[in-house]
């Protein structure tokens, strides 16, 4: 048996299954069967950082039943086989839902049984360490309850830790930011000489005990997985020019992925035992800060290896000792269970080139949760959400909705006793409070744009008490006007020249717009009203303090005009259309955000009529990236450049302009939630040609839009139950 037995030699069966499902503590199943929480015997109470730990249970079927299923949690990833059949590809979620709760896998398992004698088997990966995108519990176990008699973990189950998993012995690991450790693998202690019977992951069956049943910690809960388990594209061989088998030079390979993504890489090799093998990507280093990478020592023969912790870029590479015999190279892509369902094509290439780009930096900063990135942190600013979620309505099908469902949840979920919202959550290393992103992401670019697009007014009533509470917590002064909040980290925007106080208070402007629509919906109508006339006075406020006659400035700021907050006061609503011409100026001249802010800049000038300029600005703002080698976009202006607009090259928070070109430029817009109605205004601007698709909760929309001398000749499809307004 070889040492890949990790995912390698047995299929995978696709389970795309939203588990919307109760979940389940240390409990009875039936009437004499108890389900606990179990581990492996030689654990102590404190789990260690980076444990891998098989388990397995034999246990016969009188008669099969096809439906049947298994409800499965681990702390905190796994991949079950049934008979020798690998049924889950690295399940279970980071954890968690809220501060003591973790996620629940439903998953059918009646296809695998047989009737007669058969086995379960279990591989569980424990991160055992905080992170920006995971709470550590220390709980190295596994819980398994199903509805096939004697399929539940107790004592009855075997384990052991895996001894060939390990750290890697020399630094760099990762940074602080990750919860993955890097991972080691050795062969020489996975491949026992014997029969596969004696075996189990490459590990001895003789070093199985009797699982040790652990307490979870008081107060902890389970949910369902609201999320479907990961799309996975198969073991694909890279496009090269390598002839297999080689020998090594001891030289490294660099092996060209086709776009930036989300793999696990594999080889088959023949080698003497003691030989280490490096592989990591170009992103191993992505944004300044270590992620992850592999090691793994070879037993003599021939063998083969797939990593099981994912890792992303454009190029895999690996280092093999000189004298290694290597037959085989490939990766494995998996991702989020969703379609590129959308599509936007125009006739100018640069456009469709970052409308494409801005969907593929989307895709690979999907998966247990939005990331801002996807090796150095992974970790789910809202900030970030608040784009990639619309970014989401345009470019994909509406499994990705689950992913905005449960992100709106969890920060809800995650609020403190004192009000205040923070992200990324879940989290374990983290709780400071960035105000500014808070009041985005619960107003109106971010819950309320969900609600719009989706119709899903239960997760909106379910959340609206935390946003109220929230929003308490801000005070405004005689005039109406909001008083900036320090929270935990005073950020606006990376960059210089910020407005700050412009900054706050369109963002709060925007918070309660959307906390009224909101409100509305909900039948609030108190509510509703009264954030209404909030708005009212801060808006009538903001135009008599701050409009000098060329722009937006508070008394304080002492720089240029601020292209952030000109552009926040548009697309709030509170700048008045007489101001527009002046607001175009500043936008045209001052370009001071980062990518992160620069949606809204944009939206503005298409917002006041303005969409040449908008395209203009676009293409001068995002030339750089866009014509870059890169297939996804960068996190600042100067990728690589260590300054503040460097960082890593696929963080979508860039991908703003996928929106506009969609909804401003094709024009597709709902006007009521969950489409109820929908608005094409196309707005061409230098542009000739236009054709988008949308996937709407109804079903495709599609729009071509060609002009005709001054006219615009407009076409579209739309399903029958969808009101469609043309202007």
């Amino acid at each position: 048996m070889n040492a890949c037995r990790m995912g390698y030699r047995f299929p995978l069966i696709c389970c795309l299954l939203l588990a919307w499902l109760t979940g389940f503590r240390n409990g009875h199943v039936g009437e004499d069967l108890e389900v606990f929480w179990i581990t492996a015997a030689g654990l102590g109470p404190e789990s260690r950082e980076n444990t891998w730990i098989a388990f397995e249970k034999k246990f016969a079927v009188n008669e099969v039943n096809r439906n049947s299923y298994a409800r499965i949690s681990a702390d905190t990833k796994y991949w079950l086989w049934i008979n020798d059949t690998l049924v889950v590809r690295e399940g279970g979620l980071k954890w968690g839902p809220s501060p003591n709760g973790y996620y629940i896998d439903k998953v059918q398992i009646g296809n695998h049984l047989n009737v007669g004698d058969n086995v379960i088997s279990v591989l569980v990966w424990h991160f055992g360490r905080n992170s920006m995108s995971h709470k550590n519990n220390g709980i190295a176990a596994l819980q398994i309850e199903s509805d096939v008699h004697g399929v539940v973990s107790d004592s009855t189950w075997m384990a052991a830790i895996h001894p060939a998993f390990m750290k890697t012995t020399d630094p760099p690991h990762p940074n602080w930011r990750l919860s993955e450790s890097n991972i080691r693998f050795d062969a020489m202690l996975a491949e026992p000489f014997g029969d596969a019977d004696e075996v189990l992951f490459g590990m001895p069956r003789s070093l199985l005990q009797p699982a040790r049943q652990v307490d979870i910690p008081a107060g902890l809960e389970g949910e369902p997985r609201p999320i479907p388990f990961w799309r996975d594209f198969g073991i694909t061989s890279y496009a090269s020019d390598l002839a297999f088998p080689f020998i090594s030079s001891g030289d490294t390979l660099v092996m060209a992925l086709p776009h930036n993504a989300q793999i696990t890489p594999w080889f088959e090799i023949s080698a003497p035992e003691r030989m280490e093998i490096d592989i990591r990507t170009d992103n191993y280093k992505g944004g300044s800060e270590f992620n992850v990478r592999t090691e793994y020592m070879t037993r003599e023969g021939r063998q083969q290896f797939e990593t099981p912790g994912w890792m992303n870029g454009h190029f895999v590479h690996y280092h093999f000792p000189e004298g290694v015999t290597v037959h085989g190279l490939g990766y494995r892509e998996t991702g989020y269970a969703t379609e590129f369902a959308g599509s936007f094509d125009c006739n100018e290439p640069f456009y469709n080139l970052l409308w494409e780009k801005a969907r593929r930096t989307l895709y690979v900063t999907m998966r247990d949760n939005y990331m801002d990135c996807p090796d150095r942190e992974r970790a789910q600013w809202w900030g970030d959400v608040v784009l990639e979620m619309q970014e989401t309505f345009y470019a994909l099908d509406r499994t990705s909705d689950a992913l905005s469902r449960k992100a709106i949840l969890e920060l809800a979920a995650w609020q403190k006793q004192d009000s205040t919202m923070y992200s990324p959550v879940p989290a374990g290393n983290w709780d400071k409070e960035l105000p500014t992103q808070m009041l985005a992401s619960v107003g109106y670019y971010g819950f309320w744009m969900y609600y719009l697009h989706t119709g899903d007014l239960p997760t909106i009533e379910r959340v609206l008490p935390a946003v109220k509470k929230y929003l308490a917590l801000w005070e405004t002064d005689g005039n109406g006007l909001v008083i900036p909040r320090a929270g935990g980290w005073t950020w606006g925007d990376w960059g210089d020249n910020k407005d700050m106080l412009l900054i706050y208070n369109c963002w709060y402007h925007l918070a309660l717009n959307g906390y009224a629509l909101m409100c509305a919906e909900a039948g609030m109508m108190g509510e509703a009203d009264s954030a209404r006339a909030s708005m009212e006075i801060l808006k009538e406020s903001f135009n008599k303090q701050f409009w000098t006659g060329e722009g937006y400035r508070s008394p304080d700021h002492s720089g240029p005009y601020d292209d952030r907050a000109q552009g926040l006061a548009v697309v709030a609503g509170i700048a008045q259309p007489a101001y527009f011409p002046e607001i175009r100026n500043v936008l045209m001249r001052e370009m001071h955000g980062s990518p992160y802010m620069e949606k809204y800049v944009l939206e503005a000038l298409f917002e006041m009529g303005y969409p040449d300029a908008a395209l203009q600005r676009m293409q001068h703002r995002f030339g750089e990236m866009v014509n870059a080698w890169t297939t996804t976009l960068w996190e600042g202006w100067e990728v690589g450049s260590g300054k503040w607009g460097g960082g890593t090259y696929n963080h979508a928070w860039s991908g703003g302009g996928l929106t506009l070109l969609s909804s401003k430029v094709a024009g597709i817009e709902p006007l009521e939630p969950g489409y109820q109605s929908v608005a094409i205004r196309p707005q061409l601007g230098s542009l000739n040609e236009v054709t988008a698709t949308v996937m709407s909760p109804k079903g495709p929309i599609r729009v071509h839009v060609q002009k005709s001398g001054n006219d615009l000749e407009i076409d579209y499809e739309a399903p029958t139950e969808v009101h469609v307004v043309v202007d």
